[in-house]
């Protein structure tokens, strides 16, 4: 693919993004939520209150650190800004918070929330706690369904309603921080228990990039949440247009949802295959930036019994991926209602681990978490969405 048509395809993309936009950020009293604002944004949000620019950048500079490091929501708390101010704000400003509807627990410690936003849509996020040190990963979603429809994924059987805006998206993050009572933000490499961020929630990221990117921006400040890019890592399922400029503007780790090493399997269980094939992909992760033996590219390979996890299948992905810094992630398919795909056994796995490993690639296997309350990957589905199937069986 050329220069000059990434540049169109990826104009094209953001044009269909815009059909799915989020609502305004505001209340019906007319209120703004700050949250999901740039810097500049925010300054200028402010103007409202301050006598000039100058002011503004300093209420700006007070409130990102009360929000976003504090994780403070009460104006009237904020003790850096006289009364008279805080008054002001909450006047004309909110800090908002994904509203929890469900909130389950596994057996195993993951933690799952069906969060609601203002105009009623819903979206899933999951805490994956790690099974060792006290820390883990936030699983966050960027669409109210999917745009995709990967055959043996849940969520792509629910169809995409709209992309999740800016304070959506950070928004989970918080609510989860919220949840665990962990703010203020540590600073530098103090431990977290909320250490990563993995966008492999619903949704496909990059269809809904300038969110997600604002979002991403937001969550790496270092006057805020301080999260490094080094613990954020995106998933795409190929949409190659995109990948270069998220490696450009964000640098955050990548993982891609490969599942199938020749372009007639992938076709059929990732139909975005039919637009990017998998040539196509492979030039995009040799050129991402910053790609490394330090910061290798994850290929995400769920294992489908008969369908993709033959030893000839694991001798090609090996050959597909030579040269680029790689891992591959082996996940037994979680099943779901419905589906009609079954589990690789445990010996297809072992064998095709060893055949990924021998060439000298890491290929850990991920042990299923959350299976009990369908957090699992690939699991992810609105529990609305769910009883209105039911109700319609």
């Amino acid at each position: 693919m050329t220069g000059t048509l990434t540049a169109a395809e990826a104009a094209r993309i953001e044009a269909k993004s815009a059909l799915f936009a989020p609502p305004p950020a505001v209340l019906p009293d007319g209120r703004r939520d700050l949250v999901g604002l740039s810097r500049e944004a925010l300054a200028e949000a402010l103007l409202v209150v301050c006598a000039d620019e100058r002011e503004a950048k300093l209420r700006a500079k007070q409130v990102w650190h009360w929000i976003y490091h504090q994780g403070e929501r009460d104006f009237a708390r904020m003790s850096t800004i006289a009364k008279p101010m805080q008054a002001r704000l909450a006047d004309h400003f909110v800090i908002g918070r994904p509203e929890t509807r469900i909130e389950q627990t596994s057996e195993d410690g993951t933690r799952k929330w069906l969060f609601r936003f203002r105009d009623g849509q819903e979206a899933e996020t999951v805490y994956i706690p790690d099974r060792e040190e006290d820390r883990g990963s936030v699983c966050i979603s960027s669409q109210v369904g999917c745009t995709l429809t990967c055959r043996f994924c849940h969520t792509g059987t629910q169809k995409l309603v709209r992309n999740l805006g800016a304070a959506e998206i950070v928004g989970q993050f918080m609510a989860a921080r919220d949840a665990y009572g962990e703010w203020p933000s540590p600073k530098g490499e103090a431990p977290r228990l909320l250490s990563n961020i993995v966008l492999m929630g619903m949704g496909e990221p990059l269809y809904n990039y300038d969110n997600v990117a604002l979002a991403m921006k937001i969550v790496m400040d270092g006057e805020g949440i301080a999260l490094s890019r080094r613990r954020i890592t995106l998933s795409t399922s190929g949409v190659v247009p995109m990948m270069d400029r998220c490696g450009a503007e964000l640098g955050v780790n990548l993982a891609v949802s490969l599942h199938a090493v020749r372009d007639e399997l992938r076709d059929a269980l990732v139909p975005l295959n039919r637009k990017y094939p998998l040539a196509m992909l492979m030039e995009a992760c040799r050129r991402y930036p910053g790609a490394s033996n330090a910061r290798r590219i994850t290929f995400e390979y769920v294992m489908l019994k008969g369908v993709n996890d033959s030893e000839a299948d694991a001798r090609e992905l090996v050959r597909l991926i030579r040269g680029i810094p790689a891992k591959v992630n082996l996940i037994p398919f979680n099943p779901w209602p419905g589906s009609t795909f079954e589990t690789s056994s445990g010996n297809a796995i072992r064998r095709f681990a060893e055949i990924v490993m021998d060439a000298g690639y890491a290929s850990p296997v991920r042990a299923p978490r959350g299976r009990d309350i369908l957090a699992a990957c690939g699991q992810l589905k609105t529990a609305s969405e769910r009883a209105r199937k039911a109700a319609a069986a």
